[in-house]
């Protein structure tokens, strides 16, 4: 809906006097009857507005203190560009993937255009509360709006207790005066909503999809019968016109056989499984056809769900910096916004997954020694050493009394290990450097309230498998020399060949970094790469499902 006020009829207002003085006249009534609704207990009452409760009880006063209770959207004229721009704006929030119904939308509609009706009678008995309401619910949905553009509808805290990402504050006060005196309300929340190319590309994508939607999305797949290159079938043809459709097949390409399984449509899927994070085989078994056969609605739910993700990023991840979406599986190098390398990992298996933060690498060790934390003593160790005390010995694993610094070593076979359990463990037990530890050759360090570390790993059969979260919480690396050589990047001591000399040495040595790097380990289940194509992974976490019930019961 769009509405065009351009100002009332010239010569008189509400034909009682010269309009100018008629409208200096009703700008102090409206202003008067702001001050009047923010005058009462605010703090501890809710404030409603034609029946809209507002949300900015707290920012509401200070955002007109500051102006003298005069109205933001309604300028000294009357006129209502302002707050058309703004409910124009507001209704444009679907393409963030947020509901403009969240923000008042079809008050203010209703309320434009009573201000309507009341001007173009020209009525002496014009209500400046109505007036007032209007310029109040207007303020409310750009503080609530903007809020959730710069930071999210959900506090994800609430929601995940290993969650500690945070976008950063930013001055809504001050970008509300900035939209309310140059009327470009576009720009105002252009500046609030993440300025991330990723966030833009998903934005995109949510409009593709939603396109598909109105034309009908995507067909259903039969799948009775694995489909491989060579094969010729109506059930080619089927795949053919799905990949077409979601863009995994260029329509105008050649096509003398749409029903034979040639080497273009093996390009296009095996284009389809890397960018759904399947086995690239370019087969189509059980798994691919899973993937077929979600539908668009539910990806534009899942683009959703991580756009409200991508508010919850920090404003600022840095000029060089080190990102892992442990949906992904996948780590980036990023140095001015160009990823210098990528590399796969092994994330949380789900009963102890990988958290959600930033933190400041400061620090590697090389031969680190592994002090195992207490749960995987009690939970992966203890088992194994009740059968086998030698298991200790095999593993390099020593036992000392206890977490004190000083603690001292006791012999495995002096301690009857079926008399400890998960409430009784006294022990530390601590894995010496070697090709059996646990954290490989080197641990990358960014102190963080849950102990989670990027490392090295001699377990490498696992890089190999297209879903790896088999680890404890921690982060194990696929190429951990290569991401060395990324961090120590300019300090002349560590050139890549002295740091292999010293990791050949064997022993354990702390390399402080001269410029601490920033670590994200994010959890992203839709994205698009570098190149604008949309990624899609499983929600091995059920972050998805968590989230999905956050934002459909909580309004704001």
């Amino acid at each position: 809906m769009c509405l065009l006020f351009t100002g009332f009829l010239a010569g008189t207002f509400f034909g009682i006097e010269p309009e100018a003085r008629a409208a200096d006249s009703f700008i102090e009534r409206i202003q008067a009857a702001i001050k009047a609704r923010l005058d009462g207990d605010t703090a501890t009452k809710p404030l409603v507005c034609q029946g809209e409760m507002l949300c900015g009880i707290r920012m509401l006063p200070l955002a007109y203190r500051n102006r003298n209770h005069l109205p933001l959207w309604i300028d000294a004229s009357l006129r209502l560009e302002k707050a058309e721009a703004l409910a124009e704006a507001i209704g444009r929030a679907g393409e963030e993937g947020l509901a403009p119904s969240d923000y008042h939308l079809e008050a203010i509609y209703d309320l434009l255009a009573a201000v309507y009706e009341q001007s173009s009678t020209k009525t002496a008995s014009a209500s400046p509360e109505l007036w007032a309401d209007l310029d109040l619910i207007l303020t409310d949905a750009f503080l609530l709006y903007g809020s959730h553009l710069a930071a999210g509808r959900v506090n994800p805290e609430t929601l995940h207790t290993d969650w500690k990402i945070h976008p950063g504050a930013v001055d809504l006060l001050t970008a509300l005066d900035n939209a309310a005196s140059t009327g470009n309300i576009d720009a105002a929340f252009g500046k609030l909503r993440p300025a991330h190319s990723e966030y833009a590309a998903l934005r995109n994508a949510l409009a593709r999809l939603r396109g598909l939607t109105a034309a009908n999305g995507w067909p259903v797949l039969d799948v009775r019968k694995t489909l491989r290159p060579g094969d010729r079938s109506s059930a080619v043809g089927d795949l053919r016109r799905r990949l077409v459709v979601s863009g995994d097949v260029d329509p105008t390409g050649p096509d003398d056989d749409p029903l034979f399984f040639d080497a273009t449509l093996a390009s296009a899927v095996k284009h389809f499984q890397q960018r759904n994070g399947l086995k690239v085989d370019g087969i189509v078994g059980h798994d691919t056809y899973g993937m077929l056969n979600v539908s668009v609605k539910q990806r534009i739910r899942q683009v959703v769900l991580n756009l409200e993700r991508g508010r919850w990023l920090p404003r600022n991840l840095g000029a060089r910096y080190i990102m892992v979406n442990t949906a992904d599986f996948n780590l980036k190098a990023v140095e001015n916004n160009q990823i210098e390398l990528q590399m796969r990992v092994v994330v949380g298996q789900p009963a102890r997954r990988s958290p959600v933060f930033s933190a400041n690498m400061t620090y590697l060790v090389i031969n680190p020694y592994w002090n195992v934390p207490r749960t995987i003593a009690v939970e992966d160790i203890l088992p194994e050493v009740q059968k086998d005390v030698a298991y200790l010995a095999r593993q390099g694993i020593r036992v000392l009394q206890n977490w004190e610094v000083d603690a001292p070593e006791v012999d495995p076979a002096t301690v009857d290990w079926q008399a400890y359990h998960a409430d009784r463990f006294p022990f530390r037990l601590r894995q010496d450097p070697g090709p059996y530890n646990a954290l490989g050759r080197i641990i990358f360090m960014f102190p963080n309230q849950f102990a989670v570390y990027l490392h090295d790993t001699p377990n490498r059969s696992l890089f190999n498998r297209v879903q790896r979260d088999f680890s404890s919480g921690c982060i194990r690396v696929e190429a951990p020399v290569v991401l060395a050589n990324f961090v120590l990047a300019g300090d002349e001591r560590w050139r890549p060949d002295a740091l292999t000399e010293a990791i050949e040495e064997g022993e354990t040595r702390t390399i402080w970094l001269s410029h601490p790097v920033p670590v994200h380990l994010l959890y992203m289940t839709a994205w698009a790469d570098e190149t604008g194509v949309i990624q899609f992974r499983s929600d091995i976490y059920n972050r998805d499902r968590d989230l999905e019930r956050a934002l459909t019961r909580s309004r704001f």
